[in-house]
């Protein structure tokens, strides 16, 4: 029983990754429309356009490391708690 349960798990997880390989373009189920032009848009987004993240989702990386050690500067409004009121 344990080898038959052993051996299952194996078929399912072969079959799980098997599937998520497909990679096909993007299309409207059918009967479904595609979406409405936005506004102040010229044309509809197609499907690459609406899965491509934006800038702002994904910004650029800064790789600029810091090399030099700095000292901080004094800082005016670094000032001690006040004291409880009573």
């Amino acid at each position: 029983m344990m080898r038959w349960s052993k051996g299952l798990a194996v078929v399912a997880l072969a079959v799980a990754l098997a599937s998520c390989g497909g990679r096909q373009p993007l299309k409207p189920i059918e009967g479904q429309k595609m979406p409405a032009v936005p506004v102040g848009a010229a044309t509809a987004p197609t499907a690459q356009d609406l899965t491509t993240p934006s800038t702002q989702a994904r910004p650029e990386r800064n790789v600029e490391l810091l090399t030099q050690s700095k000292q901080r500067g004094d800082d005016p409004f670094d000032l001690p708690p006040e004291s409880a009121p009573q």
